[in-house]
């Protein structure tokens, strides 16, 4: 899928990819969607979300959490309050650390909950992008608060790629589980 350069692509592919996230979740059983997962004993993943993101409520929370940053950001910077897309103390050196306090502050959050509040989020975050034009999201620059980059980089970022992510990890469960129950 290209890279989305209009509003109406980036909802598209948001949509896209969060629908098709939801379809291979639905793959799994409902009695296996809060198992742990397993990704083999040969499974060489260096990114700290393999060893991180311990079953389907933590990426769905992961997902979450990096909706609110996008809304929060967005809503402040249009109110007016300068704020950085992540917060203090993190930036894009130290970000694996919100990350893991992100997993941290949702371990006692239910499966069920997490569905719903991604959800609703993914619907916020579609909400917030309608309410720009191609220019505001496309144009870098356009806004001081984004730095040398777009709003809708962000918001791909936020969405659509980040759901690609979820897809590709929740696809290596599914497989390596295959391999383990046959």
């Amino acid at each position: 899928m290209a890279r989305p350069a209009t509003k109406e692509a980036l909802i598209e592919a948001a949509n896209e990819q969060f629908e098709k996230m939801w379809e291979i979740i639905d793959l799994i059983s409902d009695s296996k969607q809060e198992t742990i997962f397993n990704f083999g004993d040969e499974f060489s993943g260096k990114e700290a979300h393999w060893k991180r993101d311990k079953n389907l409520r933590d990426v769905l929370i992961h997902l979450y959490e990096w909706h609110q940053l996008l809304l929060n950001w967005i809503k402040a910077n249009q109110s007016g309050k300068a704020n950085p897309f992540l917060p203090d103390p993190y930036n894009w050196k130290t970000y694996g650390e919100m990350n893991k306090e992100f997993w941290e502050k949702h371990q006692k959050t239910q499966f069920s909950d997490s569905k719903k509040m991604l959800l609703d989020s993914h619907k916020d975050v579609v909400d917030i992008i309608e309410g720009f034009s191609d220019e505001e999201l496309f144009v870098k620059k356009y806004f001081s608060y984004t730095g040398s980059s777009s709003l809708g980089s962000y918001c791909i970022s936020a969405t659509s790629s980040h759901y690609e992510w979820a897809i590709k990890k929740i696809k290596t469960h599914i497989k390596t589980s295959k391999k383990t129950s046959d």
